[in-house]
């Protein structure tokens, strides 16, 4: 018996999870977060093992995610990094 897994079920974006950002489906952790620990240098098998819940099919299919959407998700890296250092600043005074 053959087993299909539609992976396109396993990331998903709802507007009041993460502000609509992709999440891996059904976890609230979002694509952005498993692509930081990725660009630290984490493997996808440390990234699961990391957040316990997730199993590395998931990991992996956050990673496919960003590697075929990786423009609008460079930039929501960025805004969120600009937000921090704004937020740091304002924090300084």
């Amino acid at each position: 018996m053959d087993h299909v897994i539609d992976i396109g079920t396993l990331i998903e974006t709802t507007p009041d999870i993460r502000g609509g950002r992709p999440c891996i489906a059904g976890t609230g952790v979002s694509v952005r977060r498993v692509v930081q620990w990725y660009k630290k240098g984490q493997s996808p098998e440390e990234i699961a093992d990391r957040i316990g819940h997730l199993s590395l099919a998931q990991v992996h299919a956050a990673l496919a995610y960003y590697h075929a959407d990786r423009e609008a998700i460079e930039t929501d890296l960025k805004e969120e990094t600009a937000a921090a250092e704004k937020l740091a600043k304002q924090h300084e005074r």
